[in-house]
């Protein structure tokens, strides 16, 4: 990653220097889950719904594997919450832990489309503070660290050169601006949102790539207004802050990670490439 910004490290056992040396090792583990979930034959997979309804495949199980190896050997004093093991454990939001989700846009994945990714963050006191988004059948990887940069990266048998990436200003008034949403899982209250201004291009994505178009400068905005797991939103929640924008809650507030009891739930987010645009929520 690029030099540190002038802005407070986060409290041990996890600081600036020691999060930059983990980012190689944690992108090469996503790009290996990613890699794995593309070797997993869609035709014939298993496909069991967990509780909340939501499906579970053998590519989710084989890079959860993967990542939670990968994590016990290379930070193995950080505990790990995973999707797919979040039943099994609970962790302290006022450290460090990992926030995984093995498979985001299962769903895509299941119907053959390309937009899946593998989500981690490391999340230092409640905030994501390192993220990694995977998207194996795009070729993709992006990635940031708070006060350091985002970059994005291309992934072939071998990892590219990182280029960094940052959100841009919002569009003045009169001019068209993009939200990205999701595909797959639309809800009343975001579009309501999206209705109430003007001139919103829409561009429907799956998974987390929506959270890379923000920190890319592709898309200026993408709220999700209902429910949706910590999993779902901690690396890109990181990413886009590193590159420059802002992930709130619908009333302009901070989120905080690793609280709300055992369902680990985002009442819903607003991820702003322009910081600034989120102050319209406190007016």
């Amino acid at each position: 990653m690029g030099p540190p910004a002038n802005r407070p490290a986060p409290p041990s056992p996890i600081d600036r220097d020691s999060a930059n040396d983990l980012m190689g090792p944690l992108t090469e583990l996503v790009a290996l889950a990613g890699s794995a979930i593309l070797e997993v034959d869609r035709a014939r997979m298993r496909i069991e719904g967990k509780a909340d309804g939501s499906p579970v495949t053998d590519a989710d199980l084989a890079a959860d594997r993967i990542i939670a190896d990968g994590l016990a050997r290379l930070a193995p004093h950080i505990p790990v919450l995973s999707e797919e093991r979040a039943a099994l454990r609970e962790v302290d939001g006022s450290a460090a832990f990992f926030l995984i989700d093995p498979l985001d846009g299962t769903k895509e994945f299941v119907a053959g489309r390309n937009e899946f990714t593998v989500n981690l963050a490391l999340v230092v006191n409640g905030t994501p503070y390192l993220g990694i988004i995977g998207a194996p059948a795009l070729g993709l990887i992006w990635r940031g660290l708070v006060g350091a940069g985002a970059e994005r990266l291309t992934t072939t048998t071998t990892l590219g050169p990182a280029l960094p990436i940052r959100t841009r200003p919002f569009p003045r008034l009169g001019q068209p601006w993009i939200a990205a949403v999701s595909r797959s899982h639309g809800d009343a209250a975001t579009e309501a949102f999206i209705d109430a201004r003007p001139g919103a291009v829409r561009q429907r994505l799956g998974s987390a790539v929506k959270f890379a178009k923000v920190a890319e400068g592709a898309a200026d905005i993408y709220p999700r207004l209902a429910p949706t797991h910590q999993w779902d939103v901690a690396a890109g929640h990181a990413i886009v802050t590193a590159a420059g924008g802002k992930i709130t809650d619908a009333k302009g507030c901070d989120l905080r990670f690793g609280e709300g009891g055992t369902d680990y739930l985002v009442p819903g987010f607003i991820a702003w490439g322009d910081p600034t645009a989120s102050w319209s929520l406190r007016s």
